[in-house]
């Protein structure tokens, strides 16, 4: 079975919070990224965000959020996106955004897609440039904001 086949986003609920809550990634990547709880949080206060649960298989291997207003540059924001430490280098982020860019593009008017992070972390880099995601050098504090732009 391909990998395409068994990552699928979930919403957020009841059942699934606290183990995504759980989930943790490398030392080493926790100066890019907040901790889930603190993105869940935020979006039961802003109800314009909409929070994910990533699936592999059947486990909890993720989490993601996007904004489903748009913002600065004009565009829809993705908020957060992390993958596990034990479920990373399979391919389940780029898969999971996908999936996420293609629910994003089906947003009323939506012509760009942003989304901020800190240019050291090359894995969101390598992640962001793969998915088409183009650096026009928007710099918001100590993040950068890439785009890209949606074809309607």
């Amino acid at each position: 079975m391909s990998i395409d086949k068994i990552v699928r986003l979930a919403e957020l609920t009841a059942e699934n919070w606290y183990e995504c809550c759980s989930l943790q990634i490398t030392e080493n990547q926790e100066k890019f990224i907040e901790n889930n709880a603190i993105s869940i949080l935020q979006s039961k206060f802003e109800p314009s965000l909409r929070p994910f649960v990533i699936y592999y298989g059947d486990k909890v291997a993720g989490f993601l959020m996007y904004n489903t207003e748009p913002e600065e540059l004009d565009g829809y924001w993705i908020y957060r996106i992390m993958i596990d430490h034990r479920f990373q280098g399979k391919g389940i982020g780029k898969d999971a955004s996908s999936i996420m860019i293609s629910k994003m593009s089906n947003l009323p008017n939506a012509k760009k897609l942003v989304v901020g992070y800190h240019p050291e972390n090359l894995g969101a880099h390598g992640l962001y440039e793969s998915l088409g995601f183009i650096d026009y050098g928007d710099r918001f504090g100590k993040e950068m904001a890439v785009v890209k732009t949606i074809n309607q």
